[in-house]
């Protein structure tokens, strides 16, 4: 089977799976790696018998690379992506896509005019319950959708002090939204609070959107919640999904007590991902989560912010 050669820059606690997974896919050579901890770079390299840069430039440096995955912190998206997509190499970065809307739109364009793929790392569009759910709502399983509601709730993670709890945790659900109901958001509006002394940002959010399909989306994350809950509750009017995405489970509910649990082939989404994105690469298709998709999440994400902040519903043109 031919292989992909591929790079991964941040290798942290994110990066560092992405590494383990890539030493394992079948269809991908790891090439090399970068981070600026040299404690963090050795080790890993170490682990996994593979170069290591302290200057992610030496790995876009290299011929043969064909490929990277930049999993450092959000606010250095851009800057890190743009020089990879200026060295000609096919990306994938970590959600969100970017800190900002602008820088988002650049790196987009700007992998349009080299010609390379640029990928957003929405780990749960491959998790098999949703993949499941999504073919349920479009065999018109539950009838037409009316309404979803999502809980994402967990406790602070102290590794992450660049954003907020909506861009670093809705973003996941937002993102199912638009893939489950195929619509644009017409309006968005959100209140959110910081109650954590050790937080700067926002640790908790309740996000609601509309969609030009009808489909109202109600969504409640936050990071003061003891254990991890990630639930997803789709309500058609003919029945309602039950999705938890941790437990890789689907329920349908239906009229007279009905109950089915749908068979679910347990997957790891995040090994699904990267082998989607290195055949990609290798059959010069588009990624299953495009740069685009990255950009669409982030605006209600952007909005949902100003809509917190201002006090106001936002509405999109």
């Amino acid at each position: 089977m031919t292989k992909t050669n591929v790079g991964v820059i941040g290798v942290g606690a994110m990066g560092y799976n992405h590494v383990r997974i890539y030493s394992e896919l079948e269809n991908a050579h790891l090439l090399a790696i970068s981070d600026m901890v040299r404690g963090t770079l050795d080790s890993v390299s170490k682990e996994f018998n593979t170069v290591g840069y302290v200057d992610f430039d030496n790995i876009l440096q290299l011929d043969d690379l064909e490929a990277v995955n930049i999993c450092v912190p959000t606010v250095f998206h851009h800057d890190v992506v743009m020089s990879a997509i200026e060295a000609g190499k096919n990306v994938l970065v970590e959600k969100p896509i970017a800190s900002k809307l602008d820088e988002a739109q650049e790196m987009i364009d700007a992998a349009n005019d080299a010609g390379v793929l640029l990928a957003t790392g929405h780990v749960e569009r491959f998790n098999p319950a949703v993949r499941v759910a999504k073919q349920l709502i479009d065999n018109g399983e539950i009838g037409e959708v009316v309404t979803a509601n999502a809980k994402r709730l967990g406790p602070y993670p102290p590794r992450i002090r660049d954003v907020g709890v909506a861009i670093d945790l809705a973003i996941h659900d937002i993102d199912i939204f638009n893939y489950l109901f195929e619509g644009k958001a017409n309006t968005v509006y959100a209140n959110m609070s910081s109650n954590l002394k050790n937080c700067e940002f926002e640790d908790h959010a309740e996000i609601m959107t509309k969609y030009d399909n009808d489909v109202l989306t109600i969504l409640e994350t936050n990071w003061l919640t003891p254990y991890k809950k990630r639930q997803l509750n789709i309500t058609g009017v003919d029945g309602i999904i039950s999705v938890d995405y941790g437990e890789q489970t689907v329920t349908v509910y239906k009229e007279n007590n009905k109950v089915e649990e749908v068979k679910v082939e347990n997957k790891e989404p995040l090994k699904e991902e990267l082998r989607s994105f290195v055949n990609a690469v290798q059959n010069k298709t588009s990624p299953e989560v495009s740069g685009q998709d990255g950009f669409e999440a982030l605006k209600i994400v952007d909005a949902a912010m100003r809509s917190s902040k201002e006090k106001k519903l936002i509405e999109f043109e």
